[in-house]
């Protein structure tokens, strides 16, 4: 539901950074840094960015690697970050005693005299979210964690290598200072918020932001339309992205429903690109050319975001990053079909290092690609 018009003048400006602020995009692992500002925004290469860290948990997936390091964790983006990626993508959420936390779900699951009990992650106090999972003091247990489904079973939060809950400020101190984040402005889909409220939200994170980002590059995104405004007014030092399925679910806030919808609020709020679910690109491919005719960039998000010749063929079409579970597996074929090619080493490349560096197509995969050729010969045209 979309919230009466905001004036920017009508907005408390949080935009008071020390130092240089143009510096606030750059990275040690960008050659480039990012090209930042409302009117002109170019991301410098194709980025990797790590979902949650080193990939989301799927309790109930058996493939093991969807459980191998607790998500949205310090543990998880310190292990992101000994490979080759960009960023690393996180959900944070405000408690209620206004502390900037990082966790996905909405609300946290326990057990409590044999029997599950969930609280709403944005009601407790910050004593009372640190209390679930792991605790960082040696020989303090916390409250067991559990996880609820889509399909609505609630399984133990087991993972390999487990960790405790954390703060947005303590991944700040915590982190690599070279590797970027994606901070994830997360609000619930069934909540409709007030203005009042959302400002004072954002308000909280920004400061935290603004206090410890330093140098770090770092970017918003969000899929509530309203925060999406309203942290570009808040704020114009780091880019904003708006969070979209393309159209996979309905809404009944219409911005949320297609790629088009996602390019109107863009364009009209000053955001600088689009995070979008990567099935809705694959099923409309000419809406690449209209988000880049809007000067606007494209990441995706997504589980076929794990698979290299996803990846690969988005690279073909244009999208500019991908959100990726498996970092260790997307990074290192990544860097082989983006990384430059040295003076005369076209002509001297091994049969054998041409097989290594381009992806391998199943028939089945080659046949819905071949279904997509004649849009891509039309948006390079």
């Amino acid at each position: 539901m979309a919230l009466k018009a905001v004036h920017v003048t009508d907005v408390p400006n949080l935009n008071q950074v020390p130092g240089n602020t143009s510096l606030a995009l750059y990275s040690s692992r960008f050659s480039k840094g990012i090209d930042g500002g409302p009117a002109a925004f170019k991301l410098p290469k194709f980025l990797v960015i790590g979902h949650r860290g080193s990939g989301m948990n799927i309790l109930q997936s058996p493939d093991p690697r969807m459980k191998t390091i607790k998500e949205n964790s310090i543990l998880s983006f310190n292990a992101a970050g000994k490979f080759a990626i960009d960023f690393v993508e996180f959900d944070v959420q405000v408690t209620k005693d206004d502390c900037p936390v990082i966790f996905h779900d909405n609300f946290i699951l326990t057990e409590e005299n044999g029997a599950i009990s969930e609280k709403r992650v944005t009601e407790l106090s910050l004593p009372d979210f640190l209390c679930y999972g792991p605790q960082r003091e040696p020989g303090n247990g916390g409250k067991s964690l559990f996880r609820k489904t889509k399909d609505g079973r609630i399984l133990n939060w087991k993972v390999e290598d487990d960790d405790s809950l954390c703060t947005l400020q303590e991944a700040f101190q915590k982190v690599d200072p070279s590797l970027g984040f994606n901070i994830e402005l997360k609000l619930d889909d069934y909540i409709v918020y007030q203005e009042e409220e959302l400002v004072r939200v954002l308000q909280v994170i920004l400061r935290v932001v603004f206090e410890y980002a330093n140098d770090r590059p770092i970017i918003f995104s969000t899929f509530q339309p309203d925060a999406a405004e309203l942290i570009r007014k808040l704020q114009s030092t780091y880019p904003v992205f708006f969070l979209t399925n393309g159209g996979s679910e309905i809404y009944t806030d219409i911005r949320r429903n297609s790629l088009d919808e996602a390019i109107k609020l863009c364009l009209a709020s000053g955001l600088q690109g689009i995070v979008s679910d990567v099935k809705a690109i694959f099923r409309n491919p000419g809406g690449i050319t209209r988000i880049k005719e809007s000067k606007l960039s494209l990441l995706t998000y997504g589980q076929l975001n794990n698979v290299p010749e996803a990846v690969y063929m988005q690279h073909l079409m244009g999208v500019e990053g991908v959100i990726v579970d498996l970092v260790q597996e997307i990074t290192e074929v990544v860097y082989d079909f983006i990384k430059p090619a040295k003076e005369g080493e076209e002509e001297s490349l091994s049969e054998e290092v041409q097989v290594t560096t381009k992806p391998q197509f199943s028939q089945r995969e080659l046949s819905f690609l071949l279904k997509l050729i004649p849009e891509l010969i039309q948006q390079r045209a």
